[in-house]
């Protein structure tokens, strides 16, 4: 048994996810957490909404509300379709409690007092039209290096390289199109160069066990190829304040929201510690050597997974070449495994909440469930290559695979059980053809196990698809609807219960990929109550500032109750009913409703850009009156790509 912590990338606070987003960071960290559970490792599975930062503030200004108002609401939407999803989180919080403020001050303080945070004059830039300072991320233009078009002022996605904004190639910014001004500011950097030494040893390590996927192994070491130091601080009244002498009375001096987000994980473990009433306990999985840790994001937060957060934790830890004595977290376990998705597009184009090109969680959840959705992610969604969301795939997966394949196996064999026994029947002698399905069941536990642990979902599910198609075999070749007489009574028996012993055995191995389905499953071969334990809401208090304002949502759950990764013997006698079907099967029009409905959202979104002027925030008006979307299409985000500053259709901090 293994500690393990599931570190699942930040939602971002400005509107609904879209499903490019839960595909990157979602649906694999939850696979791969409920599997782990399963297989017998101590779980914590943490995160929560990421609400601070420009895009709040320019979100709260177009909506009329106070920042605060507007993490309070999109916190609400974020948990509740997440938790509706099925992501089995210890705890989905966020960092406006004053716990993460705590917790990211500490750690800024001790990494200042080591050595690693330098102060640097530097130029930052200034909105001329509204006198606000403007991110990195809010500015974009021409990379010098490769020539990319839609370089950020932070990095270029194109090529990997860290930038500033003051090198970009007509630079403007991705709010309103505008020529940013530059002026001197003060802001204190990471010493990343005085990490770097202990960031490669780290890497060469990670590199050596071969577990990483080569694309972000490779990635994140040529990241050390131009280290710079990098800012940590940001002229901005919306965020941490400064834990220093001189800084912290400074209203305009914030901490960078990419210093304080990825704080996130090591807060929201120390929260769900104490909201326990055990404060230590989160050490378990942050001061022990043999705990291992996982990362969940998409590709382009690589940088923040693989450098940031790392050379965060070394400073703090005083493990660079500056010294330096940890603080009172003691030295922190860095990442184990990095594990960044790469980018989903849809209908062969990029997501796009701005322009309406988007379809959101909550609507596929309200339409089709979240088993077809969970599904289509883990079997084709983007593992390790760009992948793309069509209705057409969606549909055909869901029909043929889900319910033509899994569901049918399900419904026949209970149905056959019903008819002929009304209960599992006792197995008698076994021929060759039933010992070969019950062994290629058993047999798939391990294979599946380890593709799972190593990451590797679409090659998991596709095995446990072909197990299903082995077993819808055995029936073909068996015939139990053509063993009537009486004299044949023991052999339809005994294949019924091989039958019932390989829907059980299999919806053990879709319960990780399938928890909503496998409870069906469950209750249909005769289970009672929940096979998989399943995330819920809780309102809470802040636990730092009492009842003062409004309660909000966490998601949390009790997972003591998750299976075991084997395949559980049936019970001879448990009573079979006639089953109703476990999985939809959906009307081949939905293709084309779909995608004339993103089709007409398109169309009028880029009406209103033409008329606007090319703002992006008046597109946004045309998307919300899409039919059907009611108040859901209402908190359509305002930022290209749906997701963090730089919109990350992978779904990395999103």
């Amino acid at each position: 048994m293994r500690r393990v912590l599931s570190a699942v990338a930040w939602p971002y606070a400005n509107g609904p996810r879209h499903v490019g987003h839960v595909a990157g960071f979602g649906v694999p960290s939850d696979v791969f957490s409920r599997y782990m559970r399963m297989a017998g490792h101590d779980v914590l599975m943490v995160s929560g909404t990421d609400e601070h930062g420009t895009p709040i503030l320019v979100l709260a200004e177009q909506e009329g509300r106070s920042p605060q108002e507007v993490a309070d609401r999109y916190n609400r939407v974020i948990a509740t379709d997440l938790a509706d999803l099925g992501l089995s989180y210890d705890l989905f919080t966020r960092t406006t409690t004053g716990n993460h403020y705590a917790v990211a001050q500490e750690l800024f303080r001790v990494c200042h007092a080591n050595g690693y945070l330098i102060e640097q004059t530097t130029r930052g830039a200034i909105s001329p039209s509204t006198g606000r300072t403007l991110p990195d991320r809010y500015i974009e233009g021409t990379c010098p290096i490769c020539g990319y078009a839609e370089a950020r002022g932070d990095q270029c996605d194109n090529c990997g390289n860290q930038l500033d904004p003051t090198e970009l190639i007509e630079p403007r910014s991705k709010i309103n199109g505008e020529t940013p001004e530059f002026v001197q500011t003060e802001h204190l950097f990471l010493d990343l160069p005085a990490l770097a030494d202990a960031l490669r040893e780290w890497l060469d390590g990670r590199e050596a066990t071969g577990t990483w996927r080569p694309n972000v192994i490779k990635f994140s070491k040529n990241l050390l190829e131009d280290v710079r130091p990098r800012p940590m601080t940001r002229d901005i009244d919306w965020g941490i304040p400064v834990p220093l002498d001189g800084w912290s009375d400074n209203p305009h001096k914030r901490l960078y929201v990419w210093f304080d987000a990825v704080v996130g994980y090591l807060s929201a473990s120390i929260e769900w510690a104490r909201r326990l009433g055990d404060p230590e306990r989160w050490r378990a999985w942050w001061n022990d050597p043999d705990a291992v840790s996982y990362y969940f994001q998409g590709k382009d937060n690589i940088t923040f997974h693989a450098q940031i957060w790392p050379a965060e934790l070394l400073a703090y830890a005083g493990q660079g070449a500056k010294g330096g004595s940890p603080g009172g977290y003691g030295e922190l376990d860095l990442p184990t495994e990095v594990v960044a998705s790469e980018f989903m597009t849809m209908e062969g184009r990029q997501f796009s909440t701005s322009r309406g090109h988007v379809v959101y969680v909550r609507d596929v959840l309200d339409r089709y469930g979240p088993d077809a959705l969970r599904y289509f992610i883990c079997a084709a969604g983007p593992e390790s290559q760009d992948s793309d969301f069509t209705w057409g795939e969606f549909v055909q997966r869901n029909n043929s695979e889900l319910v033509g394949g899994w569901g049918n196996l399900v419904n026949r064999t209970a149905a056959m059980i019903a008819k002929s026994f009304g209960e599992i029947p006792p197995c008698g002698e076994l021929e060759p053809v039933d010992q070969a399905l019950l062994e290629t069941v058993r047999a798939a536990f391990a294979a599946v196990g380890e593709l799972v642990e190593r990451q590797r979902l679409k090659q998991a599910i596709t095995e446990v698809m072909r197990v299903v198609g082995e077993a819808n075999k055995y029936v073909a070749d068996t015939q139990p609807f053509k063993l009537k007489g009486d004299d044949e009574r023991e052999r339809l028996g005994t294949v019924l219960h091989v039958l019932a012993q390989a829907v059980v055995g299999i919806n053990t191995l879709t319960a990780p990929f399938l928890p909503h389905g496998a409870n069906r499953v469950h209750r249909v071969m005769g289970g009672q109550g929940d096979f998989m334990p399943m995330p819920r809401l809780d309102e809470v208090a802040d636990l730092d500032r009492g009842s003062a304002g409004s309660t909000y949502p966490v998601i949390t759950g009790d997972y003591s109750g998750t299976p075991r990764w084997e395949c559980t013997p049936v019970v001879v006698g448990t009573p079979i009913g006639t089953p109703t079907p476990v999985f939809a099967k959906f009307d081949p029009s939905v293709v084309a409703d779909e995608v004339a409905r993103l089709s007409g959202v398109d169309e009028r979104a880029e009406v209103a850009t033409r008329q606007g002027g090319g703002h992006r925030e008046r597109a946004e008006v045309a998307t919300r009156q899409e039919g059907g979307h009611g108040e859901r299409a209402e908190v359509a985000t305002r930022q290209e790509g749906g997701g963090a500053p730089g919109g990350v259709p992978g779904g990395g901090r999103t």
